[in-house]
């Protein structure tokens, strides 16, 4: 498995935007109870956020995880801030306190981020996304064939994993 990172609102402002001003008469309640439900099936904790948040840094902090391969518990931490505790993950000293809560320099971090260092790396996703005609996360392929963009019910990836098995026969 490879994680790619996406950024989904590329015109957020730095300090994020309200979720009611980005979906103006959407019923926020709502739209939280259906990713309740679906982290519900995938035991996952959800705390929604009424904000969402410039991701530019977090994902240049990735990517900075991942060259000194702590790519996965970082990722997993700073979903769970977003996804399970409604953090801004666009904060620099939140990305900090969670690069150093997985073994990364959280001085190191912040010179990297500030020097624009990861930023190309951040901007070369856009053209695999593109590729595989991603507009939303979480957005997941298999095989290179199969494609699921959104939170999907846990039956439909047993169904697209059924299918991917049966090609392989």
């Amino acid at each position: 498995m490879k994680w790619v990172s996406f950024e989904i609102h590329p015109e957020t402002r730095t300090e994020g935007i309200p979720l009611a001003e980005l979906f103006p008469g959407r019923d926020m309640e709502a739209s939280a109870e259906v990713m309740r439900r679906r982290t519900e099936e995938f035991a996952l904790p959800y705390r929604p956020s009424e904000r969402l948040s410039n991701s530019r840094l977090a994902i240049e902090a990735s990517e900075f995880a991942r060259d000194r391969g702590k790519f996965e518990e970082f990722h997993g931490a700073v979903f769970k801030s977003y996804f399970a505790e409604a953090e801004d993950i666009g904060d620099l000293a939140v990305l900090q306190r969670l690069a150093e809560k997985t073994g990364l320099d959280p001085v190191e971090l912040a010179e990297a981020l500030g020097s624009g260092r990861y930023a190309a790396r951040r901007e070369g996703v856009k053209e695999e996304a593109a590729r595989y005609g991603f507009g939303g996360v979480p957005a997941f392929t298999f095989e290179d064939r199969h494609a699921l963009v959104g939170a999907h019910p846990l039956e439909v990836f047993r169904e697209v994993l059924d299918k991917v098995q049966r090609e392989q026969l």
